[in-house]
């Protein structure tokens, strides 16, 4: 359960007390700022604030007063010329912050992204809740044998029961020690910043991330591709989906020359134009290392 009742009532009245303002407002935003959205098992992710829209980019590239007097068609084709031709400043105009709640080892994957803001809870200040991620039995893959970082084939059956089973007893058993070792009544028990170390990586965290929409981007082209690592990938996934509503004119910029795009290495765009003429290439012919080529022939055949 990511919310407790008193949790969801605080949202609720939040999202009830609108507040007059004169700054530029995305209606897509304004909807989902708030809203928590379950990830994972005990996961969350919600808008705690943002800034601009995607006026706010076009009058950043124009450097013009208010939101300008250019035609949304306009705006749309400067935006496409931006992220078409990698102008990034425009895009830093705006801002969002987010609240996410996620398992330690997806934090530590995540805060690998050096270009945001983050404030994250304090076990050394408070008590964490018994809460750890278990995955779901279809999440549950062997190692695979062609990438070291990878996922294979699923585990299925009594073997997959195995490591669920060890996953969570584990669990259970390092949370159960971990608060036996906390300061009791009566007794002085272990410091809180030192009884955290004996937590498995499963552990909940939850912390602030504010970034702009450039950096955001770099995020989720890595962390929304599907070859990224699925806890990591439900949470970006999500965030697209903000994104899209937040920045409908540069989301779609971005979804089509980035996540929907590729990028060439000079050998493999003259392998393509020589395709084009109607020559044959080998991968002996190209240049190209295998595994360069191997990646080439599964995106281009």
């Amino acid at each position: 359960m990511p919310l407790t009742t008193e949790q969801a009532a605080e949202i609720a009245e939040a999202r009830a007390t609108p507040r007059p303002t004169l700054r530029a407002t995305s209606p897509g935003m304004e909807a989902e700022l708030y809203t928590a959205h379950p990830i994972l098992d005990h996961g969350l992710l919600r808008v705690i604030d943002y800034m601009g829209d995607d006026a706010a980019i076009c009058q950043a590239a124009r450097v013009s007063y208010g939101r300008g007097t250019k035609a949304v068609t306009d705006d749309k084709g400067l935006i496409r010329y931006l992220m078409r031709h990698w102008h990034s400043t425009p895009f830093e105009m705006c801002e969002v912050k987010f609240h996410v709640k996620l398992p330690v080892f997806v934090a530590r994957q995540w805060i690998r992204h050096r270009t945001a803001n983050v404030n994250e809870y304090s076990a050394r200040y408070s008590i964490l809740d018994r809460e750890f991620y278990i995955p779901a039995p279809e999440n549950l893959a062997a190692q695979s044998v062609v990438n070291n970082q990878g996922r294979g084939a699923l585990l299925e059956g009594d073997e997959a029961q195995r490591v669920l089973d060890i996953l969570r007893d584990d669990a259970m058993r390092s949370f159960d020690h971990y608060e036996g070792m906390l300061s009791q009544e009566g007794q002085k028990g272990l410091a809180r910043e030192l009884a955290r170390m004996n937590l498995p990586m499963n552990t909940y965290t939850q912390w602030y991330w504010k970034t702009d929409l450039h950096n955001l981007f770099h995020f989720l082209r890595l962390r929304a591709d599907v070859h990224a690592q699925y806890e990591i990938r439900v949470y970006a996934e999500k965030m697209c989906d903000i994104t899209r509503a937040w920045v409908p004119l540069a989301y779609g910029a971005f979804e089509d020359y980035r996540l929907g795009g590729v990028n060439l290495s000079a050998r493999a765009k003259e392998v393509l134009q020589r395709r084009l003429r109607g020559e044959t290439v080998t991968q002996e012919m190209s240049g190209m290392s295998k595994g360069e080529w191997r990646e080439f022939q599964a995106d281009w055949g």
